[in-house]
């Protein structure tokens, strides 16, 4: 049994903690893997060699830098570039640098909840594409894009990149598309990165380093519950595990308990008793195919398009609009 007690929690942080460690079976939010130590860890996954999602975005973009730019001015030459979770910016810059250089009238609007992130990427675009007017917005993202959208009629291309959509399940993509499409006018533009079904040891392989680093990452959610909720969790005692299904194309991340024990979290006046081999889910990173994003597509009113894919066929950058049989009706 685990010893729960009527406190109130003031965080979201907290109250996610609590709520995720008194649940059967147990969960932590992948959200909270994130802090500066954290970031650096996924600075260090993506530079992997077996991470492949990187360079593959990355290969699309340069390949199809002047296509992109293309179908971003169709229409209005004139338009914010809107960024969800823009991170260190790298494979948006070369978009930026493309744009800039062809003197395209644009403005570079991007949407982190971190104040540290956004002041690290408007200090290195300021430095390496002085000529870009960036506009950095702190908030959360729907927060942000209400905002934006009573500003005035400018058209927006919002990009979702990394495939970070993959962190949500089918359902929860969905009413995610949903809310996004509730903020965008008829000639707007989603621009969102799908990680596609491959070798399923390809998958494993980048989620699951020899080197221990995503292992790292995954255990930096207990070493926060550590030092920001006073918690004496044993990193040593749980165990990293990566599983993938083909045929759903869920990747999952665990963290698995070696043995018997307890944690208490003072913090929460909480002690979590843990079976030998219990699980911690962490995270989801959905692999998808076509017929699997136009399904997504369609159920969250949107049609797709144009696509671009690297040469692998690893990876995939819908373009997403407005249904045609929606726009009438929409804002």
């Amino acid at each position: 049994m685990n010893r729960k007690t009527n406190i109130v929690l003031p965080t979201e942080f907290e109250k996610e903690v609590y709520e995720g460690l008194t649940h059967s079976p147990k969960h932590l939010s992948s959200k909270y893997i994130y802090d500066s130590y954290g970031d650096k860890l996924f600075q260090e996954i993506m530079d992997m060699p077996v991470y492949y999602l990187t360079n593959a975005e990355h290969q699309i973009f340069n390949s199809h830098k002047e296509e992109i730019s293309n179908l971003f001015q169709s229409g209005n030459d004139k338009f914010k570039l809107i960024e969800l979770g823009a991170g260190d910016g790298r494979k948006t810059k070369i978009l930026l640098e493309h744009l800039t250089r062809n003197n395209v009238n644009f403005k570079y609007q991007p949407i982190d909840i971190s104040h540290s992130v956004l002041a690290q990427l408007e200090a290195s675009i300021r430095r390496e594409i002085p000529e870009v007017c960036i506009e950095p917005l702190q908030g959360t993202y729907f927060e942000i894009l209400n905002r934006i959208n009573i500003e005035n009629g400018t058209k927006k291309i919002i990009l979702f990149l990394g495939s970070n959509i993959g962190n949500l399940t089918h359902e929860l993509a969905i009413g995610f598309l949903n809310h996004v499409r509730d903020f965008m006018h008829d000639d707007d533009l989603l621009f969102v990165g799908f990680d596609q079904k491959k070798n399923p040891e390809t998958v494993l392989k980048a989620y699951n380093d020899p080197a221990g680093i995503t292992s790292d990452f995954n255990k930096n959610i207990l070493a926060r519950i550590n030092r920001e909720l006073d918690a004496d969790i044993d990193l040593d005692q749980f165990l990293h595990w990566e599983v993938y299904d083909p045929e759903s194309g869920t990747a999952k991340s665990y963290l698995v308990s070696k043995k018997e024990q307890s944690v208490t979290i003072k913090k929460l006046d909480l002690t979590i008793n843990f079976n030998a081999w219990e699980t911690i889910h962490t995270e989801i990173s959905q692999k998808y195919d076509d017929q699997t994003v136009q399904w997504l597509a369609e159920a969250s009113g949107f049609q797709i398009e144009k696509k671009f894919v690297d040469t692998k066929g690893y990876y995939k950058n819908y373009v997403f609009a407005i249904k045609n049989e929606l726009r009438s009706n929409h804002p």
